[in-house]
């Protein structure tokens, strides 16, 4: 997004070929700018590398037809925000999962900027909510100082973007913090954050993308459940905003140690080493500020929960619920039928371990981190577990059923 919206050539190094980055590209393809892939040898490839050619802020054109997001809810709600300052209309949408994603959240805070946007039950009044299809009408926005009511990265990017074209100062107040790289994006690109708007263009620069811990996450607890293991997992992003996960396998008493941290492109980075140890792990209660920090965590967390002695209670986290499934609904559930004891709870899960599992017959119900985090199950279950409808795994990690093959013959 930003290599779009710079003047001249961003490359970006590592660049990552799942559902939802190739769906952004789309989207940008459609507004006028081109983008180049060199050393694509496959999803695994830690080598691909995209030049995104940028235009500058006011460079992207109007698109001929709705914007399509796929499955990908970071595309649609930090877009709004960009293109609720163009000078044209856009309508954009997604798959079944997207339409049923509320966008309350981003459209009322640019309805305050002065943005024009309507969704598929009409425009956002009072504490109704709106869905996708989005009709954007794009307007002059003036700023805006938000606080955030809730937690939500996305919601505060959305507002970052648009007061990239907003009239004024636009500042974003949270009382806890969310995942920051938009803003040290915006850093490593020059643009004052919380001092907005630019009174120019951006230039391009080479970005260095890290390996998503969330992603690396499922191997961490693949390594820990595992028999007889010991995995290094390189290049792995390391911001104090997405590092919630180590801080709950620390208090479960699980071990790892990192290597050889730095800091490339005003992300910090290291090595993250895991060697087996099932015995030993505890449950926990985890609430509060670590939520925003490991909600996308929270189902390879619970079935780490399911090995731990004792009891692991998840509260806070209704966010959850309006995910790609609700998934404290799909969690408790699918881990129920490997035999685990779990309970429901409004907004969290209660895990009671430790706790022999079987293998099962499992639904992803589309939801991709689901769909992993059941697979890691599987291989801590006695027997075959098979998981129906994996297809959706491309969405954040193409090459996962591949990359866990390789590590587990």
């Amino acid at each position: 997004m930003f290599g779009s919206l710079a003047q001249g050539a961003t490359t970006i190094n590592n660049f990552l070929m799942s559902a939802d980055c190739l769906a952004t590209l789309e989207c940008f393809r459609q507004m006028g700018i081109h983008g180049e892939m060199s050393n694509v040898q496959g999803p695994m490839s830690n080598d691909c590398k995209l030049i995104i050619y940028g235009k500058g802020l006011c460079g992207l054109k109007c698109p001929t037809k709705t914007l399509d997001v796929g499955n990908s809810g970071t595309t649609i709600r930090l877009m709004t925000g960009i293109l609720a300052g163009q000078e044209f209309e856009t309508k954009i949408s997604g798959d079944s999962s997207i339409q049923k994603r509320p966008m309350g959240r981003v459209v009322r805070p640019l309805s305050d900027m002065g943005a024009n946007i309507v969704g598929n039950r009409g425009p956002v009044t009072g504490n109704s909510e709106v869905y996708p299809p989005l009709t954007i009408y794009g307007r002059q926005l003036k700023g805006i100082t938000y606080e955030l009511p809730v937690a939500s990265a996305q919601v505060k990017s959305a507002v970052l973007l648009a007061g990239l074209y907003a009239q004024g100062e636009t500042r974003v107040i949270e009382t806890i913090p969310s995942r920051d790289h938009t803003e040290r994006m915006m850093q490593y690109f020059s643009i004052p954050d919380y001092q907005l708007p630019i009174t120019s263009d951006f230039t391009g620069k080479e970005v260095a993308v890290p390996g998503d811990i969330s992603s690396a996450a499922f191997f961490i607890v693949a390594a820990l459940l595992a028999q007889k293991a010991e995995l290094r997992l390189h290049n792995v992003g390391l911001n104090p905003t997405r590092t919630g996960i180590l801080d709950v396998i620390r208090q479960m008493g699980g071990g790892f140690t990192v290597e050889n941290e730095r800091i490339i492109c005003n992300e910090p980075r290291g090595e993250i080493i895991v060697k087996t140890q099932k015995e030993g792990l505890r449950g926990v209660k985890l609430a509060g500020e670590i939520i925003p920090n490991i909600i996308d965590e929270i189902p390879i967390i619970a079935v780490l929960a399911t090995q731990a002695a004792g009891v692991t209670e998840i509260r806070g986290a209704r966010e959850l619920r309006v995910k790609e499934s609700d998934r404290l609904a799909t969690v408790t559930a699918e881990l129920r039928k490997f035999g685990a004891k779990i309970e429901e709870l409004e907004d969290g899960l209660i895990i009671h371990g430790p706790t022999r599992l079987h293998g099962a017959k499992i639904d992803s119900h589309g939801d991709h981190r689901i769909a992993m985090a059941m697979a890691i199950a599987g291989l801590v279950a006695d027997g075959e577990t098979i998981i129906e409808n994996t297809a959706c795994i491309e969405t954040s990690f193409p090459g996962f059923e591949k990359l866990l093959h390789s590590l587990t013959i």
